[in-house]
């Protein structure tokens, strides 16, 4: 059974999905790098070991991410996925992890990378918005895109309501990213995703 070590910076929504997924592999740890993050609870609530590497500690992140690759190595993962993990990763360390490291961002990419995606969507005036799941690497949030889901953006939508629909679907599509890796069924040829066996690459969650 594959290791997979989860990285989160709050209250780890993404991270209780995949542990809740039954999927076929072992969240071997989870690691936040905010020492206050509620997701740290849930974790240790279902047997699964913490550790915090604490990024206010350190002087530079290639010194931050130097000891979070060492917590990270020690748990020997097959797959290291971010859930919410607010920080900017050095090249260095994508490098490290390059091919298993997964991230999930809240819009559709390529549009709306970085933050405060929701408020961008809505002040674009879009009718669709959603989820993506990709690769990392050292672009931020252009990596090889595994799945997205696809949400309607709704009349009187605010940002809070558009981002709680959109985590539904991320709670959908996250953990059925990870299985697609676990089982060995994605691909990347020429910058693409494919799926063996099959598999919607694309979900709507036209709620």
């Amino acid at each position: 059974m594959k290791n997979v070590v989860v990285l989160i910076s709050g209250r780890g929504s993404n991270m209780r999905s995949l542990v809740e997924a039954d999927l076929p592999a072992r969240v071997a740890a989870v690691i936040s790098n905010r020492p206050d993050a509620n997701g740290l609870e849930y974790a240790r609530s279902r047997g699964i070991p913490t550790e915090i590497v604490d990024h206010t500690g350190f002087d530079s992140r290639e010194a931050f991410d130097a000891a979070l690759a060492t917590v990270i190595d020690r748990h020997t993962p097959d797959l290291v996925v971010l859930a919410g993990f607010m920080r900017v990763l050095t090249e260095g360390f994508v490098q490290r992890y390059a091919g298993p490291l997964l991230n999930i961002h809240p819009s559709l990419l390529p549009s709306f990378p970085g933050l405060h995606t929701h408020e961008r969507a809505l002040a674009a005036g879009v009718k669709i918005h959603g989820a993506t799941v990709h690769f990392v690497t050292p672009d931020l949030d252009h990596g090889p895109i595994v799945v997205q889901a696809a949400v309607p953006v709704r009349p009187g939508d605010d940002a809070d309501v558009l981002a709680a629909r959109v985590l539904r679907q991320e709670h959908v599509i996250y953990p059925r990213a990870v299985r697609w890796f676990v089982e060995g069924r994605l691909s990347i040829a020429d910058g693409i995703v494919r799926v063996g066996g099959g598999g919607e690459q694309l979900v709507y969650g036209g709620e």
